[in-house]
C-alpha cells in the first residue's frame, strides 16, 4: 500500500502520478527497473519495445495486435511480464503482478500502467491539489 505519496515533479514542472517499478520476463529472469506513469485513460499495460531485447523477449515473436493509441493506430507485441512495484519512500517492493501479458510499443518512450492488467487491481486515489498519489490493496473477499 502506498498511502499519500508525493507526485513525481517533471522538467515541464507539472506533477504526475508516476510508480517505481521492475519488469521482469519470467522465462530469462533478466528485469530492469524503471518507472511508470498511471495512465486511467489506457486500457492496457505499454511498455517501449526497446525493453524487450533487455529483456530477452524476441519483439517480433510476441503475439501481434493492432491497437489504437493517441498517436493513431499501431502495432503492439505482446509477452508473458512480471510488474513489481517499488516505494518512493524506502524503495521495498510492495506489489507484484505475476505472468500478465504486457503490450511492448514500438515508438513509446515511457511505460503506460493501464487499467486491465494493472490499476484494476487496486484503489486508485490521486489528489492534484495536495500532489499525492495512494495506493491502496483491496483485502480479498473469502
Amino acid at each position: 500500500m502506498l498511502r499519500d505519496c508525493p507526485l513525481t515533479t517533471c522538467e515541464d514542472g507539472f506533477c504526475r502520478p508516476i510508480l517505481n517499478i521492475r519488469i521482469h520476463n519470467p522465462h530469462t529472469n533478466l528485469s530492469v527497473a524503471t518507472y511508470g506513469i498511471i495512465d486511467t485513460g489506457a486500457d492496457e499495460c505499454s511498455i517501449p519495445a526497446e525493453y524487450a531485447a533487455i529483456l530477452g523477449h524476441d519483439l517480433l515473436k510476441g503475439t501481434v495486435k493492432s491497437i489504437n493509441t493517441g498517436n493513431g493506430v499501431t502495432q503492439a507485441y505482446s509477452h508473458t511480464t512480471t510488474l513489481e512495484i517499488y516505494s518512493p519512500v524506502n524503495n521495498n517492493s510492495i506489489y507484484r503482478l505475476d505472468n500478465v501479458l504486457i503490450d511492448f510499443l514500438p515508438n513509446l518512450q515511457v511505460v503506460l500502467l493501464g487499467v486491465k492488467s494493472f490499476l484494476s487491481n487496486f484503489i486508485l486515489t490521486v489528489d492534484y491539489p495536495q500532489k499525492k498519489l495512494s495506493i491502496i490493496i483491496p483485502k480479498k473477499s473469502a
